[in-house]
């Protein structure tokens, strides 16, 4: 049997942590001009005026919290050498606070001392709103509420409330600013028009990172993280193409030179090279397709089992009808009534969506008509270890 004692191992990294998404920079780089607008619209606060309220979107990964996080660092910092400005900040994850009523709670007990909190059921709206608008102005001064991943509410009651307490006199003595944070492109359309122009006073919107922007986060990272001379020239660029190319997602880079540096040190490697970060890749894109499979529907998961088979038995491409026909059958031998065709189709467009499968289209010329042919993109190791739960099952 082998040696599985622990040994502390440093050849690598020098501090791993700063590859980690809840790591802070000194400095963000890579977003100048989104910190440009955003550091604009919270100037007011420096300078004793009411607060704009702010609303910022973007795809995930696009350093929307992170630059939230290092601005308010520094406002709060430069704060202090402002003679009686009094600031308070206060942020909310709205993830798994899907009601005005469960994100109203929340500040509530943020902004009151353990023993006066209050529980999350058993009181009307009108009076947890009633709480909040006391405790901001106990506040005095200027507070400022963060609301990250605000699209989780679901209802536009606090939306309304909080960005117009000051004109409602809700709050008379606190000077409140609402910042909202949002990752779904979608949602400021989805507002209602009073609640928009009051959510969305100042608007920053950050747009995906390109190769360019990518390479300087890593590079500001790589001097944190790894020991000095240990990355081989062309890893970096080579994380931030992999990164741009999927969506523009600063953590799915930083997680792919993490995920390098980590099968570098498994090999006993003393350098991090270009085939450590193609091994990664592999092993990212792996655990990112067993993930996405997991929390993959029941029959969406049938329908990529009848493909599987499909391949398995060397028949893709298939055919949409030979699909639907391996998916009625695999349905029938789980006992589950199958869907329509049209539902099977959904599935897989959904599963090349995912990047699982993909699909072509092919005529048959004049006359003929189209049709579509369908194939496995991913290795069967992967699919297999995704659908283990219902394949465990048979």
């Amino acid at each position: 049997m082998g040696d599985f004692s622990f040994v502390p191992n440093n050849s690598i990294f020098k501090n791993r942590e700063a590859l980690l998404e809840e790591w802070t920079p000194d400095d963000l780089v890579g977003r100048d001009e989104e910190l440009s607008q955003y550091h604009a619209a919270l100037q007011p606060v420096i300078n004793k005026e009411t607060p704009s309220n702010i609303f910022l979107y973007g795809k995930s990964g696009v350093g929307k919290t992170a630059a939230t996080r290092y601005l308010l660092r520094t406002l709060q910092t430069d704060a202090t050498n402002v003679p009686g400005l009094a600031l308070t900040m206060i942020e909310v994850n709205c993830d798994g606070l899907n009601t005005s009523y469960q994100v109203a709670v929340k500040l509530v007990n943020e902004l009151r001392e353990p023993g006066r909190q209050i529980s999350n059921t058993g009181y009307p709206q009108a009076s947890v709103y009633e709480f909040l608008f006391d405790e901001l102005d106990a506040c005095e001064g200027t507070v400022l509420i963060v609301l990250d991943e605000v699209d989780h509410i679901e209802d536009d009651s606090l939306l309304y409330k909080l960005p117009r307490a000051r004109s409602n006199a809700d709050i008379t003595d606190a000077r409140l600013g609402v910042i909202g944070i949002s990752n779904d492109l979608d949602f400021r359309n989805q507002l209602s028009s009073k609640v928009r122009s009051s959510l969305c006073e100042k608007e920053v919107s950050f747009s995906a990172y390109d190769a360019d922007e990518l390479r300087l986060v890593l590079e500001q990272r790589e001097r944190v993280a790894f020991q000095d001379d240990v990355l081989e020239d062309g890893v970096v660029s080579m994380c931030a193409a992999y990164g741009a190319k999927d969506s523009g997602d600063a953590r799915k880079a930083l997680d792919l030179l993490l995920e390098a540096g980590d099968v570098a040190r498994e090999n006993g490697a003393e350098t991090v090279t270009e085939q450590h970060v193609e091994d990664a890749r592999e092993r990212v894109q792996t655990d990112q397709v067993v993930e996405g499979i997991q929390n993959y529907s029941q029959h969406g998961k049938l329908v990529l089992y009848a493909l599987t088979l499909l391949h398995e038995r060397g028949e893709t491409p298939a055919r949409t009808r030979e699909v639907v026909d391996a998916y009625r059958n695999v349905a029938h031998s789980e006992g589950m009534s199958p869907v329509s065709e049209r539902s099977v189709r959904d599935y897989i467009g959904e599963l090349a969506q995912l990047g699982i499968a993909s699909s072509a289209e092919h005529n048959r010329g004049k006359g003929g008509g189209k049709y579509k042919e369908h194939r496995l993109e991913q290795s069967i190791a992967a699919i297999r270890s995704g659908l283990s739960t219902l394949l465990d099952s048979n």
